[in-house]
């Protein structure tokens, strides 16, 4: 049976889409970041690899939150790799979730302002839109970085609103991280989805605070 989520799409101008996890398969990242950088970093610095994956996820675990965390020129510095070139040599695992482009066409059709809000680094950003040609879709792509600001503080929000203009009551924000949309949340934001599923390779973990969906086919208004 196929679920659906009814939105009052006729009171949703503007929408804000988060990238990694939401519209791409997290898969991506989590072996990235989990997997093939320990496995780099322990070849490089001739260490074993459990040793490198617990030095890395406590340098991890110390950035999180910042806008370090998904600083590739940051990580490159700490870490002394090349992380974008790492990146590209496994770009081929970087996937759009299913119905994506469905659910983006369906948004245009309905002449929707749409944006993509995120917190990845602008290489990552480059990277990302070169290999899947989400793009055009897009009214604009907007990175933390360009704003200085996290997506976890709600002064994002605001910075937003001043570089793009929108109206949070009429404001679809779709996430997969429950601590973004609490911030969007504290900014007012009146629309708010989390993505259930940001991993293919991951369980579905339904958000209790917000409503939530697995794939954007559930949104589509029919």
């Amino acid at each position: 049976m196929k679920r659906k989520m009814h939105l009052p799409w006729d009171e949703i101008d503007t929408v804000l889409l988060d990238m990694d996890g939401t519209l791409l398969d997290l898969h991506f990242d989590n072996y990235f970041w989990l997997e093939y950088v320990p496995a780099v970093y322990a070849e490089t610095n001739g260490m074993a690899i459990q040793e490198a994956e617990k030095e890395l996820l406590k340098r991890y675990k110390r950035e999180e939150g910042t806008l370090n965390w998904t600083d590739l020129d940051f990580w490159s510095d700490e870490l002394r790799l090349d992380i974008p070139t790492l990146k590209a040599e496994v770009d081929h695992l970087i996937r759009v979730h299913p119905h994506v482009e469905t659910f983006l066409q369906f948004l245009q059709r309905g002449e929707k302002r749409i944006y993509l809000v995120t917190n990845a680094h602008g290489k990552t950003l480059d990277l990302k839109m070169q290999k899947t040609r989400l793009g055009p879709y897009f009214h604009g792509i907007i990175s933390a970085h360009d704003l200085g600001i996290p997506k976890e503080e709600a002064r994002f929000w605001k910075a937003l609103d001043e570089k793009i203009g929108y109206n949070p009551d009429r404001t679809l924000l779709a996430e997969d991280s429950e601590a973004n949309l609490k911030s969007a949340d504290t900014a007012g934001i009146r629309h708010l989805v989390f993505v259930a599923k940001p991993s293919t390779k991951d369980p579905v973990r339904a958000s209790t605070t917000f409503p939530s969906i697995v794939y954007f086919n559930e949104l589509i208004a029919t």
